[in-house]
């Protein structure tokens, strides 16, 4: 795994003064986890390099991510739903692996022709999830036409990829960097690697074969919202030079996180819909497929405007998944975008949220 420097880990200072608040918050979780049963599943379409597909998501419960474990990102609760322990044996893995097939035969009419896996972790750190696992999974699914398995940089390998490469599936890394640079991940996000890393990761896939999946993060904690929203654009045409497809994936407020302690003081509000549509809109043009999906909408712990307008712009974010037709957002209008629009030219780091 990558180091962080020594200037961002600095005893009580920087990474390990976050890592230790992280590590507090999460020592308070209560409820544990069944091992055979993985933490969620469902079925949706996703916009693909090859078109539109029925996707079957699947996010298995391992022992959870390994640097989260270390203190972890500032918005990341994930951890808090994986099992004690640090390990899920073989034969646990792929019970969670049959469970989602059943929802899959008794949701859909038809088997996805996408898969996509993610285990809040790194599929392809082995500790999470063994080569002998990883191998039965690239076969249970080798009918299939597109799988997506999600990793830190630290952990892309070809010859870990060519497990699902070889055997004739379009196979995608999506790796969660959260933003292009590297002055808010390290210090909003509370991640240790570099944007250099995700090139490195991006190289190494493409020498196997694959392909990456980049995600990013909007909205932070620290930054006001004219911030995370120049943010966004900007690392979304970063990543567009290296990733097919970039997610842009609005903050939501999750229990045992510095988010939640944050929100829960009046110190952190969720991103506006309207910036998401803002993002969207500008980059449009970007050199590559361009989504958002607002977990939590509307709520008051997810991305939301008023209330009034919530599910039609989370409609019209949807639309333009599908169809990256930024015209899509001209549709749709509220009283409320005056709110916005005066947040996003007033509110500062030091005075925010200026709104709820």
């Amino acid at each position: 795994m990558s180091e962080p420097s020594p200037d961002v880990y600095e005893r009580g200072r920087g990474m390990d003064a976050h890592n230790k608040v992280m590590r507090e918050i999460r020592g308070l979780k209560e409820k544990h986890y069944d091992p055979h049963e993985p933490t969620r599943v469902w079925i949706d379409e996703d916009n693909t390099p090859s078109g539109v597909y029925q996707s079957l998501t699947i996010i298995l419960n391992t022992g959870g991510c390994r640097w989260a474990r270390a203190g972890g990102c500032t918005m990341c609760g994930y951890v808090a739903e994986s099992v004690e322990g640090g390990t899920v044996e073989h034969e646990a893995l792929m019970d969670q692996i049959q469970v989602c097939l059943d929802h899959e035969a008794e949701n859909a009419e038809e088997k996805s022709p996408l898969i996509k896996i993610y285990t809040s972790g790194s599929f392809l750190d082995e500790r999470e999830v063994p080569a002998e696992t990883r191998d039965a999974i690239a076969e249970t699914f080798s009918d299939r036409e597109r799988i997506v398995v999600e990793s830190l940089p630290d952990f892309v390998d070809r010859e870990k990829l060519d497990d699902f490469v070889s055997r004739g599936l379009d196979t995608d890394v999506a790796v969660g960097l959260e933003t292009a640079t590297d002055r808010v991940r390290r210090d909003c996000v509370n991640k240790y690697f570099a944007f250099d890393d995700f090139v490195a990761a991006s190289e190494e896939a493409d020498a196997a074969g694959a392909g990456i999946k980049a995600y990013l993060l909007m909205k932070p904690p620290f930054l006001s919202e004219s911030e995370a929203i120049e943010d966004m654009k900007s690392s979304v045409r970063r990543c567009a030079e290296y990733a097919h497809t970039v997610s842009m994936n609005p903050c939501n407020v999750q229990r045992y996180t510095m988010v939640d302690e944050l929100h829960f003081r009046g110190g952190y509000r969720p991103p506006w819909l309207w910036s998401v549509a803002e993002v969207l809109r500008d980059t449009a043009d970007a050199d590559a497929i361009v989504v958002s999906d607002p977990v939590g909408h509307g709520s008051d712990r997810g991305p939301h405007n008023c209330g009034e307008c919530d599910d039609l712009v989370q409609k019209a974010i949807k639309d333009f998944d599908l169809r990256q037709d930024p015209s899509v957002f001209e549709q749709v209008d509220c009283d409320c975008k005056a709110t916005w629009r005066a947040v996003v030219e007033e509110e500062t780091s030091y005075a925010m949220p200026l709104a709820n």
